[in-house]
């Protein structure tokens, strides 16, 4: 209820900030500004502002209105910023004194609900954590209010980033509900950065941080037909961050267009001397990934296709066609299989319980006031009458029970994965002499069941998830009304290589279209 009270009063401050919005069209982005929303990028935006036809503050009003208007039925934000219009004022007035922070100054901006703010709960979606707010905002928002950015709110995740059961529903927790995939409403968003991709993908906000451990970004980024990039494991600050794991955790931008993925990661990326993994961040990292883009990056390149075929239909005609555009801009393709899978597969998991109960532990020590352990977390949920209501918590046991992090087998297991899925990508980049690789992010969304569970059918994150190695998901096609993603990956700090490739594939063959809100695809 706290929630939607400050959801009324947000749409109420719209008035009061002098934006009279007219009614919100569900399947378009008009908000009264005078131009489509959803199909606006952040440098369009930005000169907008600079030439007076737009303040930050009308367009963080509009995007509140789209919230108050349209997330009834997505369910994709779980609390507004009662700051963000102020902060937007800010904003402004920056901009009016010439001295603006940079390309995400006055740009609304959603943050999953395992992020800490001091402003707000983070709860990683679960009912144990609200009673108590982070003492300090997490590094990355940090950087995102350095840079100038407004922080619209939080969105709703799959709880404990979809590592509590081994039957879990994406884009269900215990403090937001379900949400819904805004193409098809009894659609599954997929991934744990569910809240994030759908609430991008139904213009509620410009820019989106999601998580990821293994496809949370990529996954919703290709099921809500945005763009999703999961950055190099230590570009981005995970400090203040709810873990699964230090070894494969890494949060980063979901958008609906690259560039704007691009501006963002700008803005998240350095070194912070609490996360230790940003100290290998390289001297000559790009500073500025949106100026590194251009519509010719595809020709003489050479990419992979690692294509997953024979496992659904509209998949294998979606990467057909993207290996036609690949081809027609120039780039030669070769097709490749990636060797290790089942290795890879078979010691990720373990390791990850270990790790989990390992990080989850310390991140519970800076926050007081509920349950301090994973084992008191399991004991939360089993009293808890929402928390155990839809699948079960044999992941927190598992994990509970997990050798230490100084056990051979579990270093033998984090070795084994980590290793074979770097050697994964960088053997088969060099075999061929190959620039990226690009292969389907994900199959046609399936219907929420809370009895069946998630019904993957394929995906292509683990890989780079593992290599902890850059992946970047773009709109490629549709199944029906059901989006379909291709990914970008390469080896270590290639960042801008995988961003750039991407957004020359966007430029040509653009196949984000706004989101219709069906009720259902029927039998």
């Amino acid at each position: 209820m706290d929630a939607v009270n400050r959801l009324r009063s947000a749409a109420a401050l719209v008035v009061l900030a002098g934006s009279l919005l007219a009614p919100v069209p569900a399947a378009a982005g008009t908000t009264g500004l005078g131009f489509d929303l959803d199909a606006a990028t952040i440098p369009e935006l930005q000169h907008r502002m600079d030439h007076g036809g737009l303040t930050a503050v009308r367009l963080t009003a509009a995007y509140l209105h789209r919230i108050d208007v349209l997330d009834g039925r997505v369910h994709s934000v779980v609390a507004v910023d009662p700051g963000a219009l102020g902060a937007a004022a800010a904003s402004d007035a920056r901009r009016r004194a010439g001295r603006t922070l940079g390309q995400l100054d006055g740009i609304p901006v959603l943050l999953k609900d395992n992020i800490d703010t001091r402003a707000q709960p983070a709860t990683a979606g679960s009912r144990a954590l609200p009673r108590s707010r982070p003492a300090a905002d997490a590094a990355l928002v940090n950087r995102l209010q350095r840079g100038g950015a407004v922080i619209l709110g939080k969105t709703n995740l799959s709880e404990w980033a979809n590592f509590r059961s081994t039957h879990s529903t994406s884009g269900w927790s215990a403090v937001g509900g379900q949400t819904n995939n805004p193409y098809v409403l009894d659609r599954n968003p997929c991934g744990s950065s569910s809240g994030s991709g759908a609430a991008v993908a139904a213009t509620l906000a410009q820019v989106a941080i999601g998580t990821e451990t293994d496809g949370s970004i990529v996954c919703p980024a290709g099921a809500n037909d945005v763009v999703g990039e999961k950055p190099t494991l230590g570009l981005v600050s995970r400090t203040g961050v709810v873990p699964i794991s230090a070894e494969q955790d890494t949060a980063g931008p979901m958008a609906r267009h690259v560039v704007d993925a691009a501006v963002t990661l700008s803005v998240l990326q350095g070194r912070d001397p609490a996360d230790p993994a940003t100290a290998a961040i390289p001297a000559g990292q790009p500073r500025d990934y949106a100026a590194l883009l251009h519509p010719g990056a595809l020709r003489g390149a050479r990419i992979g296709v690692w294509r997953l075929a024979g496992l659904d239909a509209d998949v294998d005609r979606v990467v057909r066609d993207a290996v036609r555009t690949l081809t027609a801009r120039g780039a030669t393709v070769v097709d490749v299989e990636l060797p290790y899978q089942d290795r890879i597969g078979a010691a990720e998991t373990p390791a990850l319980l270990t790790e989990f109960k390992r990080d989850l532990n310390a991140y519970l020590t800076h926050r007081p006031g509920h349950p301090a352990t994973l084992d008191e977390l399991i004991a939360f949920n089993r009293k808890d009458p929402v928390e155990l209501s839809k699948f079960g918590q044999e992941l927190f046991e598992q994990a509970a029970a997990a050798p230490a992090p100084s056990d051979p087998g579990y270093r033998a297991q984090r070795e084994t994965a980590t290793t074979l899925a770097r050697r994964s990508i960088d053997e088969t980049l060099a075999r061929d002499h190959l620039d990226a690789i690009v292969a389907p992010t994900n199959s046609p969304a399936w219907k929420t069941d809370y009895a069946a569970g998630d019904a993957y059918v394929l995906g292509s994150s683990t890989p780079a998830a593992v290599a902890g190695y850059p992946n970047v998901s773009v709109p490629a096609g549709f199944a029906g009304p059901l989006p379909i993603g291709v990914s970008f990956f390469a080896g270590r700090w290639a960042d801008a290589r995988v961003l750039a490739l991407a957004a020359a594939f966007e430029r040509a063959a653009p196949a984000r279209r706004a989101p219709a809100f069906l009720p259902t695809l029927g039998s």
